[in-house]
């Protein structure tokens, strides 16, 4: 199988996932402030990494899934970036399904392009690598959030999008490999 069709393959896994458990929760996912949502994404990765360590899950989920919760809270935040997030959930099932899939898309174009320039190097990484790179990611989004929230960002940096993308990019990588 090519990149682009295991790419594919595993966002048809989320999607199935994500639109699941929208039907029994709903869009409660914009009611989450952009710092509760990193959090969210922090703790996945932080898990994964733990279980990459202690080499056992004790909750009995295991690495992949939590990649998994990653590429969908990352979608969901590239949604509450477009759209800000409410006090209630004010977006349907299928208003939510489409900003997914139109995000699902630009990560998958994203991907396309980096995997191009950079001749599928993620093929010869490790699994941690991945985590250690989203880690990274979700240490610079917290850095622009404390900072735009004092006031205080340069707008010098890829921005939060941007990093939401990556982080989305590496977490389908590891659902490959751990496929």
């Amino acid at each position: 199988m090519n990149t682009e069709n295991q790419f594919r393959s595993v966002m048809a896994e989320c999607r199935a996932l994500f639109e699941k458990k929208l039907h029994d929760y709903g869009a409660s996912w914009r009611i989450l402030r952009p710092s509760s949502l990193t959090d969210q994404l922090f703790i996945k990765a932080k898990r994964i990494r733990s279980i990459e360590e202690k080499k056992e899950s004790k909750v009995g989920d295991g690495i992949r899934g939590e990649f998994i919760a990653l590429i969908n809270y990352g979608i969901v935040g590239l949604i509450q970036l477009e759209r800000g997030y409410a006090d209630e959930v004010d977006m349907t099932p299928d208003e939510a399904m489409a900003l997914y899939d139109e995000h699902a898309n630009e990560a998958l174009e994203l991907m396309l392009k980096k995997n191009h320039d950079y001749d599928e190097a993620w093929r010869s990484m490790r699994v941690s690598s991945y985590t250690d790179f989203i880690l990274t990611k979700l240490q610079r989004i917290k850095e622009i959030e404390d900072l735009e929230a004092r006031g205080e960002s340069l707008a010098a940096s890829e921005g939060i999008g941007s990093n939401y993308q990556d982080i989305i990019n590496y977490a389908v990588f590891g659902g490959i490999k751990l496929k």
